[in-house]
């Protein structure tokens, strides 16, 4: 993981090329999934978005805090 807000049981990943491989894909929706069995959110983000659409990506990321649901 990336970035991981504790309070909000919010779990950022960035994604860069090596993620668009199938066998990496599969292992990071393995890993997804377990840690969204344990009652985290997971949300994944393509590093040129960070750097492309900051504005976007932050609200993505607020509009996934628990006070916002």
């Amino acid at each position: 993981m990336d970035f991981y807000c504790p309070r909000e049981k919010l779990i950022i990943e960035l994604d860069g090329e090596v993620h668009n491989n199938t066998n990496v894909e599969e292992k990071d929706l393995i890993r997804t999934n377990y840690i969204e069995s344990l009652g985290f959110t997971v949300i994944r983000f393509e590093n040129k978005m960070v750097f492309n659409h900051l504005s976007s990506v932050l609200k993505e990321i607020k509009d996934n805090f628990r006070g916002n649901q």
